[in-house]
């Protein structure tokens, strides 16, 4: 004879509050990789081209294309929203605009480097904390990221690269993430692109290859990579076990 488990009513009124305090809050998908150049970004953009192409209401906000020529490609027909000059110690500084952004709220906005750090005087210290403000307005949001920019990673990516990345995004933000695409590429076929120029300039990739992207460090990075996706779909699994009773 088996016992019908009885939910714990505690338990129910905070999976209330949950589901009230989501509705109508926008969704986040991080485009998720171990390094620069497995082809994040690339995906990002190709899926929000796929969203336009389905009618849905598409702004660029802020993607960085570092050169790369099929990067720009993607970017060409998007509507793309026009960077905030931000005068600071005798330079102008571009930054997103949030306002902006809100102003139009688009469908769907895209958001890249969610690590950086604003210039003084705007609204949120880091850029991530825009793209909160975003979601609770209830605008879907596509950003990318790299593993070293995880926060809790940060000593773990510094101890196996030696490079200590100094901008982070705290482990929270997968807290607000609906879905983490891993985009996957083997350190090979990383390499092969990092010589070909694909990534970086030619004396970049070659200073790059002899330290950051050594081999042996690209196989770490890339399994911390899984591994983080890998809990952010137990997590997901687990929440859906929990509210479905199984």
């Amino acid at each position: 004879m088996t016992t019908e488990r009885r939910p714990d009513p505690d338990e129910l009124l905070a999976r209330v509050k949950e589901a009230e305090t989501r509705q109508g809050r926008g969704k986040l998908k991080i485009f998720f990789g171990a390094a620069a150049g497995v082809g994040k970004t690339y995906a990002m953009l190709e899926a929000a081209r796929e969203q336009r192409a389905q009618g849905v209401d598409v702004v660029v906000g802020w993607v960085e294309s570092h050169g790369r020529v099929e990067t720009e490609a993607l970017l060409d027909g998007l509507e793309i929203l026009p960077r905030r000059p931000v005068e600071y110690r005798g330079t102008t500084l571009a930054e997103f605009d949030l306002d902006a952004a809100l102003a139009r709220r688009p469908a769907l906005i895209l958001v890249d480097e969610l690590a950086h750090t604003n210039a003084p005087g705007s609204r949120h210290a880091k850029r991530w904390q825009d793209a909160l403000e975003l979601l609770d307005a209830g605008i879907d949001v596509y950003t990318a990221m790299n593993v070293q920019h995880v926060d809790s990673l940060n000593d773990v990516v510094a101890k196996i690269t030696g490079v200590v990345v100094r901008e982070t995004v705290p482990d929270s933000i997968f807290e607000h993430t609906d879905e983490v695409e891993l985009i996957d590429l083997p350190p090979d076929d990383l390499l092969h692109r990092l010589r070909e120029g694909k990534i970086y300039i030619p004396d970049q990739a070659r200073e790059a290859i002899q330290n950051f992207f050594r081999k042996g460090n690209l196989i770490a990075l890339r399994e911390l990579a899984l591994r983080v996706t890998a809990q952010h779909v137990d997590a997901e699994m687990r929440h859906y076990m929990r509210d479905h009773a199984i």
